[in-house]
């Protein structure tokens, strides 16, 4: 059992970029290019690093994690984000495996109360949580990825080993990030019920007591526990949102900003551009033309 085991088993498995496995919910990457800055949402997620070291960052907080560290982020949050040190000879590696409330809930049922610790009267975990990679931890992914060589065997045991890897990071040193997702009622939980909520309607005008109302929430309470879980507030989280959603528009119709910055919900193209061109460094259409020839490069 190694870390030279593990990083030779994503290699092998990784194409490039991040891409699923025959394995329900276990992903492998592999990234080439430590320059480029990406924006995109981290999904609930936990990712174990193999080679390299990756800076993120949500809402004017930075995340630094790398080879021996473990990220898992249990809100889907808008992230920027970049390898510092990828290169196509030495690329960075990771392991992702895709957490699932229903079983996180399920381990919490069988453990025996009191397991774990109470978490501060009143305080919501932030979403996403740097760890340590533990020698248990690391001999749990390595079976994981393992399987991928016995296919018939995928079906028996990976649920088991999910629920292994699960259960040393619940009970680790960031467990209270992801215990969180197990419990219904949770601050983190009500959260992620109006981001989710927010995702599917980013383009509709946004009013906090509303959102607040749907989280079953004070006002006070729920924008406390928004900016806790996501480093953001709500304005903010949908701001970035949209932006996202512009982008990947444009993408596909860089001549048409007036119409993406309407379809997103802004109400004037300049404003739109302005608050682009802060996001993303690049004016709407500068932005478009430069990822399109990246696209074909």
């Amino acid at each position: 059992m190694s870390f030279e085991e593990f990083r030779t088993l994503v290699a092998q498995h990784a194409p490039g970029g991040i891409s699923a496995t025959a394995i329900p919910g276990v992903l492998v990457s592999r990234m080439d290019d430590g320059g480029s800055q990406d924006e995109s949402t981290t999904g609930t997620i936990l990712a174990v690093v193999a080679q390299g070291t990756k800076r993120i960052s949500v809402g004017g907080t930075v995340h630094d994690y790398g080879a021996g560290q473990y990220l898992v982020a249990s809100v889907d949050l808008p992230v920027s984000g970049h390898f510092t040190d990828a290169t196509p000879s030495h690329p960075a590696l990771g392991f992702g495996l895709e957490l699932r409330p229903a079983v996180i809930a399920e381990l919490m049922l069988t453990a025996a109360a009191g397991e774990f610790p109470r978490s501060a009267r009143g305080s919501s975990p932030s979403a996403i949580a740097v760890g340590e990679t533990s020698a248990r931890l690391l001999d749990a992914v390595l079976r994981m990825l393992r399987l991928l060589e016995h296919p018939r065997d995928i079906p028996v045991l990976a649920p088991m080993i999910e629920r292994e890897i699960l259960w040393l990071i619940m009970s680790g040193e960031q467990g209270a990030t992801v215990r969180q997702l197990g419990l219904a009622d949770s601050s983190l939980s009500r959260v992620r019920h109006v981001v989710r909520w927010m995702r599917e309607h980013f383009a509709e005008s946004l009013r906090v007591d509303e959102l607040a109302e749907l989280a079953r929430m004070s006002p006070s309470a729920f924008h406390r526990a928004f900016h806790a879980v996501t480093s953001m507030s709500p304005i903010q989280y949908q701001k970035s949102i949209r932006l996202q959603e512009a982008r990947l528009r444009l993408l596909a119709d860089p001549g048409g900003i007036g119409a993406v910055a309407y379809a997103v919900g802004y109400e004037s193209p300049s404003q739109f551009s302005r608050e682009y061109r802060r996001e993303f460094g690049a004016s709407p259409r500068e932005d478009a033309a430069a990822l399109r020839a990246a696209g074909r490069g």
